[in-house]
């Protein structure tokens, strides 16, 4: 091999990038000072953009396709070297390939939660979740504004960056859209696409294109959902007295199985407070119903029964209800001559001289 042939050899032929990776945004190719050939082969695949950089400056841009390197297809490169006459030579020029595909499933998420106004609930903490894709639009405005000197530049560089900017915007967006916080579930494309319209300038200043954010979780503080969980409970139980019964009635069946095979004492006593418990506290919604602002302790007392004696073979037999009286008078066992008596009498008295034991008998005919 002649002298000149070694020296050809040390001339560059061949430019490609064939990315076998899932996140390379920008890959310098690996020149080592060796010189690029006039007439070597150029090769820009589908997604990809070729950049020729001198002295920090960038010279030819080349999209998708297979170029052959002449003075007449570089001709930014060929006015900053002063190729004045199309000077075939071996040339120095750095060349960047960037991925222009979409890079897409990009998790972002609020770290911590973000406070923002609701009209029902006032001030309420929200925390964000989902994902976004995106790809590079201006691959001049991202290799100089975001790359630099960098030989390899992959998503995980500006990843962060990216996610920052999504949530610190984003939420400003969804809080000034004034999306109520029980409507945020059925509205998460519109949130998407709020927040899209709000980051794209912010995106586009990196040369990049945010192509689509997606809302997967918005969530409460776990003590606001648990009222709200109590809320939904309430509305759906409805009659709060029919509730407390049936709570009151649970308590008594497990009292009562608690107890059997034990004292039965301890059983009756445990269902005799149980039943007491519920009537008292069916009482308590029952008076309430109609006036929910009313209190217990206005209600008036329940007015006493009426209790009778009545003389029976020498001997008074009682107390009883005037119903059960009544009863008493309709079989024939108490008749008028009866001799009847109730507290606040001063002396047993004919059943006849007692008006309401015998008022469902008609007055007499005149």
């Amino acid at each position: 091999m002649g002298f000149l042939s070694r020296l050809l050899d040390e001339f560059i032929d061949v430019i490609e990038w064939v990315d076998h990776t899932q996140d390379t945004l920008v890959w310098k190719f690996p020149r080592n000072d060796n010189a690029i050939k006039m007439g070597a082969k150029l090769t820009v695949r589908e997604s990809q953009v070729a950049i020729f950089m001198n002295e920090g400056r960038i010279a030819d841009v080349f999209t998708p396709g297979m170029y052959e390197l002449s003075t007449q297809n570089i001709p930014i490169l060929t006015t900053l070297m002063s190729w004045k006459y199309g000077f075939n030579s071996p040339f120095q020029a750095d060349v960047y390939f960037l991925s222009t595909r979409q890079f897409v499933n990009q998790k972002w998420g609020t770290k911590s939660p973000v406070m923002v106004r609701d009209a029902e609930f006032g001030p309420v903490r929200l925390r964000a979740f989902g994902s976004f894709n995106f790809k590079i639009l201006d691959a001049k405005a991202f290799l100089t504004q975001v790359v630099a000197t960098n030989p390899s530049f992959s998503v995980e560089d500006i990843n962060e960056q990216l996610r920052n900017t999504v949530v610190a915007r984003g939420m400003d967006a969804v809080a000034e859209s004034k999306i109520p916080v029980l409507d945020i579930a059925a509205n998460y494309d519109e949130m998407g696409l709020l927040i899209t319209q709000r980051i794209q300038p912010d995106f586009a200043e990196l040369g990049l294109q945010l192509s689509k954010l997606l809302v997967e979780n918005v969530s409460l503080p776990q003590e606001v959902e648990e009222a709200l969980d109590k809320r939904s409970q309430m509305g759906i139980i409805g009659n709060l007295g029919a509730y407390a019964q049936y709570q009151a009635a649970n308590a008594i069946e497990k009292s009562a199985e608690n107890t059997i095979g034990g004292n039965l004492g301890a059983a009756g006593m445990g269902l005799g407070v149980g039943a007491a418990m519920m009537g008292q506290v069916g009482n308590i919604f029952q008076a309430n119903q109609f006036d929910p602002n009313a209190k217990t302790a206005d209600v008036p007392p329940v007015p006493q029964t009426v209790e009778y004696h009545f003389a029976k073979e020498g001997k008074a037999d009682g107390p009883h209800s005037l119903s059960e009286i009544k009863a008493l008078i309709v079989s024939g066992a108490i008749n008028k001559e009866t001799q009847i008596w109730k507290k606040g009498m001063p002396a047993w008295a004919r059943a006849a001289t007692i008006a309401e034991l015998f008022d469902h008998e008609p007055p007499p005919l005149s």
